[in-house]
């Protein structure tokens, strides 16, 4: 396996590639959750991409699906399937849409969109898995911005009550929602002591730190409660142009500004 550095730079080259050429949207989002991904799959989780239905793997699920690009580039880079289908990526016909899609997609448990969905689902899975005394783990990745959604706090109800202890939920807390801030949507904060007060494992770090991400995210469960690891990001984290800046949730970096960006991202921009 390739140094999570590398790694994590591979996918957002990928990343920018398969925005750009399908002229979609949603880098912003898909960059802040690079290293998340990166660390996930290169150090933490179980599979294996020549049996991706192997009963014992660890379940993924990303709740926020517009970023499934990063997803995509990290299943590929992990031996999923060729990186020449990403060239297909939200192309007319093609099975890699913008939101995450798991249909004919090996490696992809669940397709999301519409936000919120993707907690429910994983606490069934943790669920599920505890009654069927199978020792994998579930793994869910959301926006912060998705927090809001009721059926993410029944979610979590539910979780705590049921002690499931097997769910690390990571939230990708990079504070910009599509138009603005989260904290100016809908306050969020204090975030921390509102999963602490729903009974889950509560920790916030840097999400951009592999040493922070790998010491919360793989140290060994609560003995009766989820995780939640509320990672601390930066929205286009590793373009310059793009960092903290909400516009490109919906923006395409093309001509100089891609070519920028993929310098940046394989650090070379500075090189020149």
């Amino acid at each position: 396996m390739k140094s999570l550095e590398n790694l994590a730079s591979n996918i957002r080259v990928s990343a920018l590639k398969m925005v750009n050429k399908g002229g979609s949207s949603h880098i912003g989002p898909i960059l802040s959750v690079v290293d998340i991904l990166a660390l996930l799959y290169g150090s933490v989780m179980k599979f294996d991409p020549n049996n991706p239905n192997w009963a014992q793997r660890d379940r993924f699920i990303l709740s926020k699906g517009h970023a499934g690009a990063g997803v995509y580039a990290v299943l590929s880079e992990c031996g999923f399937f060729e990186s020449t289908e990403l060239n297909k990526h939200c192309q007319n016909g093609s099975k890699y849409s913008g939101h995450i899609s798991h249909k004919g997609i090996p490696g992809v448990e669940f397709s999301t969109g519409s936000l919120g969905h993707g907690l429910p689902v994983s606490a069934g899975m943790a669920y599920s898995a505890k009654l069927d005394k199978r020792q994998h783990r579930v793994f869910c990745l959301m926006g912060d911005g998705e927090v809001v959604e009721g059926s993410n706090w029944e979610a979590m109800l539910f979780a705590a009550h049921h002690k499931l202890n097997n769910l690390t939920v990571i939230i990708d807390r990079n504070r910009l929602q599509s138009i603005k801030s989260t904290e100016d949507t809908i306050k969020l904060e204090p975030l921390l002591d509102k999963f602490k007060a729903f009974g889950w494992d509560s920790m916030e770090i840097d999400g951009h730190s592999f040493i922070e991400l790998e010491s919360a995210i793989n140290s060994l469960p609560h003995e009766d409660k989820p995780r939640v690891v509320i990672c601390n990001t930066v929205k286009g984290k590793g373009v310059s142009y793009m960092e903290n800046k909400i516009e490109w949730h919906y923006k395409t970096p093309t001509g100089d500004l891609f070519d920028q960006a993929i310098k940046e991202v394989q650090g070379k921009y500075n090189e020149k």
